[in-house]
């Protein structure tokens, strides 16, 4: 039976499944966590004073912040902002106490590792893994939708391995491995062809051979190696 927290997870697999052009149902998913925590950060969780009182600890990391500066609210973003910059300049205020600079150094280095929406995304989809290994082990029909992925990008291949290791039983987990691995190694094969014709095609004696499924080729590969996740919209001339 479907319960709530597991309607994003079958439905990024059944889009993957229906259109191989979406790629990682894993990616869809890290995308839509992504989508949904700068709505919050920039909407109604922006005034809640547990959420700032995060925010002004961590930051936010570079991609966050081009992300954040080309939607509408602006303002919302001025606010987070000003906070964090005032809680900030306190914090790294003179930096003479015990030994020179070294205090501030250090702020400064864990500012740079943090960011408060790569955490929430983080929590959240940690959870999401969890449940594609529950749904594996306990619906048989998620079994099924899970084989017909076109492929798992490698990243999220490892965190799916490791899930699975950490959480499935035994009796599950050889069985999740071997179809896991099919899919990503079989992937991994034609995603190599692909690339090699590419290659071939700025040879002069292949350029009146047809491209078949490689134009994009190194686009995917990208997307196979590093994921595919963020899609910032376009910044308004």
């Amino acid at each position: 039976m479907e319960q709530i927290y597991t309607i994003p997870v079958n439905e990024a697999f059944e889009k993957s499944r229906d259109d191989q052009a979406c790629g990682c149902p894993l990616c869809t998913l890290w995308r839509m966590l992504e989508e949904n925590e700068l709505d919050l950060i920039l909407g109604a969780s922006m005034m809640e004073p547990d959420v700032r009182i995060q925010t002004n600890k961590t930051g936010f990391c570079k991609t966050h912040y081009d992300m954040m500066f080309v939607r509408k609210n602006r303002l919302s973003m001025a606010l987070t902002l000003e906070s964090h910059l005032d809680e900030l300049r306190g914090e790294i205020k003179g930096g003479l106490m015990g030994k020179p600079g070294e205090k501030t150094a250090s702020r400064i280095a864990k500012l740079e590792e943090s960011c408060y929406i790569c955490g929430r995304i983080e929590y959240n989809f940690s959870r999401m893994l969890n449940t594609v290994v529950y749904l594996w082990e306990t619906d048989p029909e998620f079994r099924i939708k899970y084989a017909q992925q076109p492929y798992f990008c490698l990243p999220h291949y490892r965190r799916l391995i490791e899930t699975a290791r950490a959480k499935m039983g035994k009796k599950a987990l050889s069985p999740f491995i071997k179809q896991s691995a099919e899919i990503v190694e079989e992937y991994f094969d034609t995603l190599r062809e692909d690339v090699s014709w590419f290659c071939k095609k700025f040879d002069y004696r292949y350029e009146e051979e047809p491209w078949y499924n490689s134009k994009d080729a190194v686009e995917r590969a990208m997307k196979f190696l590093c994921s595919d996740l963020h899609h910032p919209p376009e910044k308004k001339k």
